[in-house]
This record gives C-alpha cells, sequence and structure tokens, in this order.
C-alpha cells in the first residue's frame, strides 16, 4: 500500500524551509519591532485568529475522510500566509511611502486577508496536496494585497471596504483554481459525510457564527454600529435558513446542510455596510436575503451553472460565500446611491468606482485563479489522481488502519 501513495518528503519541507527563510530575511530587513501602541485590543485579534484557525479549521471537516488533513492543512496554510501578508503589505507600505502601522494592526490585517486563501481552499478542498495549496496561498495572498491596493490608491476605495472584498477575492479565486482541476466520479464514495464529520463541521460553523462581529468590526472605525448591524444580519440568516430548509424538503425537516451554508450568509453581506448602516432593520433585511440566495443558490448552481461550466465546488464557496459577498456589494452601492442622493456632483463617481472596485476584484480572481490553478496542474507539482481525491491516507499517518478506517 505505500508503495501506491506519493512520497513529499523532499518537496515539501525544502519548499516550506526556502520560504521561511525568505520570510526570515525580508523581516530582518523591513520590519521594526513591532512593539507601537495599538488602538486595537488583544481579545479582538483573538476572535479573528479563532475564526480563521478554528473556525474554519473545523468548517471543513464534512467530508468523512478528510478530517485531518483539511485541519492540519488549514493551519499550515495560516501560518505561512500570515507571515507572507504582513511582508507584502509593509514592501507596499515602503514602496508608497505610507506610515507603518503598528504590530497588532499589521498582523489582524493579515489575519483577516487570510480569510481569502481559506475560503479558496474550500473550492479545491480534498483535490490539492499541501505543497499546491502552499504555492496557491503566496500567490493569492500576494495578488489579494495588490487588488485592494489598486482599490484604495487609484479608485480611492475604503480600506475597510476594500478589505471586506476578501470573500469576493476568494470564493472567485478558488473556483477559478478548481476548474483545472478533474472533477471526481459522482458515484465516489469518499465525497461524501458522515453524521460525526457534519457535526464537527457544523461546530466551526457556531465558532464562525459566534466570532463574525468581530471580523466586520474590527478594521472599521465605528465599531459598536458594525457589530450591531452584524449580528442583527446573523440573526436573521440563521432563522431564515431554518425556515427555508423546511420549505425546500421534502418531508418537512431541517436540513443541515442548508444551516451549514445559509447562517453565515447575513455577516458576509452586511461586511461592506456594517459600520454605516443606521437602522438594524436594514441589516436584517440584509441578512434574510443574503440566506434566500444562499440556499436558492445552491440548488441553481449544483444543479446547472456547476455542470455546464465543470466546476467542482467541494465545500459549495459559491452560495456560501461568493453570492451573498455579491450581494453585499451591491447593496453597499445602493445604500450609498441613498445616502448620497442630494448630492448629484458626486454621485456618479462614486457610484462608478465602487462598481469598478467589484469588477475590478472579481476579474482580478478569476484571471489569476486561472492561471494559478493551471500551473499547479503541472506534473512538477505532482497532482493528485482522482481516485486519491478526499482521502486523509494519501497525507496522514494511521496507524489504526489495520482495523479498518
Amino acid at each position: 500500500m505505500p508503495a501506491n501513495y506519493r512520497n513529499f518528503r523532499k518537496n515539501v519541507p525544502c519548499l516550506i524551509l526556502l520560504l521561511e527563510a525568505v520570510f526570515i530575511g525580508l523581516i530582518f530587513f523591513f520590519s521594526d519591532d513591532g512593539a507601537s501602541r495599538s488602538d486595537l485590543s488583544y481579545p479582538a485579534f483573538q476572535d479573528v485568529n479563532h475564526m480563521v484557525i478554528f473556525g474554519f479549521g473545523f468548517f471543513l471537516t464534512f467530508l468523512k475522510r478528510y478530517g485531518f488533513s483539511s485541519i492540519g492543512f488549514n493551519l499550515l496554510i495560516v501560518g505561512l500566509g500570515v507571515q507572507c501578508s504582513v511582508l507584502i503589505e509593509g514592501l507596499e507600505a515602503l514602496l508608497l511611502q505610507r506610515a507603518k502601522e503598528d504590530g497588532l494592526k499589521r498582523i489582524t490585517r493579515a489575519a483577516v486577508s487570510m480569510t481569502a486563501v481559506v475560503i479558496s481552499t474550500g473550492a479545491v478542498l480534498g483535490k490539492t496536496n499541501s505543497m499546491q495549496l502552499i504555492l496557491m496561498t503566496v500567490v493569492e495572498i500576494i495578488v489579494f494585497c495588490l487588488s485592494r491596493s489598486l482599490n484604495t490608491t487609484f479608485l480611492q476605495i475604503a480600506d475597510d471596504v476594500s478589505m471586506m472584498h476578501v470573500h469576493l477575492f476568494g470564493a472567485y479565486f478558488g473556483l477559478a483554481v478548481a476548474s483545472r482541476f478533474s472533477e471526481p466520479s459522482p458515484k465516489s464514495e469518499k465525497n461524501t459525510s458522515t453524521v460525526k464529520s457534519d457535526l464537527w463541521s457544523m461546530l466551526g460553523t457556531l465558532f464562525l457564527w459566534v466570532f463574525w462581529p468581530s471580523f466586520n468590526s474590527i478594521l472599521v472605525e465605528n465599531r459598536r454600529k458594525a457589530i450591531y448591524n452584524t449580528y442583527f444580519a446573523l440573526a436573521a440568516s440563521a432563522v431564515t435558513a431554518f425556515m427555508l430548509s423546511v420549505l425546500t424538503t421534502k418531508d418537512g425537516k431541517f436540513r443541515m446542510t442548508h444551516i451549514h451554508s445559509a447562517v453565515l450568509a447575513g455577516g458576509v453581506t452586511v461586511g461592506y455596510a456594517a459600520q454605516s448602516i443606521d437602522y438594524p432593520w436594514i441589516a436584517m433585511i440584509l441578512g434574510l436575503l443574503a440566506s434566500v440566495i444562499t440556499i436558492l443558490g445552491s440548488y441553481c448552481l449544483q444543479r446547472c451553472l456547476n455542470p455546464a461550466l465543470k466546476i467542482h465546488d467541494s465545500s459549495g464557496v459559491h452560495f456560501t460565500f461568493g453570492l451573498p459577498a455579491v450581494l453585499g456589494a451591491l447593496a453597499q452601492i445602493i445604500l450609498l446611491i441613498i445616502k448620497n442622493w442630494t448630492d448629484l456632483s458626486s454621485l456618479g463617481y462614486l457610484v462608478m468606482t465602487n462598481v469598478g472596485a467589484f469588477c475590478l476584484t472579481v476579474s482580478v480572481a478569476v484571471t489569476t485563479g486561472f492561471f494559478t490553478g493551471s500551473i499547479l496542474n503541472l506534473k512538477v507539482f505532482k497532482t493528485t489522481p482522482v481516485s486519491k481525491y478526499f482521502d486523509d491516507q494519501f497525507y496522514c499517518e494511521f496507524p489504526h488502519l489495520a482495523v479498518g478506517f
């Protein structure tokens, strides 16, 4: 049996060692001690860190034979990606001659940026090896930081709004990468879940739900309003998910796959305008609509669009994060129009720049994701054979295999 499994003993350690050497060298030359006073608190950063490590780690454990790899690879790419993001942000500040931020804010921004990579990982879950994921992480972080820089520098988009494009970028980058991988067999026994794996995945969803208000508020000025609106949007999307789950099943029972996907949709959608929404009922409407578009989108995408485009979206990131992010971007533009209706001289410019930022983010994500997926499928990266998709045994050691893993 071991002979049938590819050995990554040389490639992965060498790649990680090379990246760490580059990170340490660049941080030595371009970074300060990070000890300056921060306007962020450690508990706020800890909430985001919990989301990225624990929440998303368990969120992606729904596959029956891919739990160890889901959690382990998530920790690996977050550890590398945060270092890479801090460096890219530092180099960008140096080139554009911006004032340096304090250490805690830099690492918090890097952790938020890593959400894009974790979301993208969900689209190719079980189909990529550790070496491919590491390279995808580095490329995506660099491109996402570049996309944000274009939005903030040339289109004058607010920094907190450009950061909330993280869901949009992550979803469509991941889908573009997934389009370059072979589709698994529809009858694959490993591409399924069990009661235990679904339970662990739902645990990750609950952690994400609890900490999402911190995620939406940590980099904005009016944090209290952002927390307030995000919670109402999450509550509305969660309740709506239960309602629609009953209405869309033949036997009128709750389906945890619906709940798993839709309860977070409100937090994704309201992220763009969380601090600028004046009334909580607006956030609740957005949460309701986000839940509706997620559940209905899961039917349309899985049965119509994905088969036509030959995209296998492992964890449904398109309808879980992509569609709610599109709705949020459109809602943010509509709210912008309503608030600035009396100032017609600047309204057109504001609308065009925000639409341009949305189009730029999606186009950069899809284009670079497509090329990244093509590169990752080169033989040098030891592409995982379709027969070994969604299998922990391909990467992890299991002493108990003799008793039936």
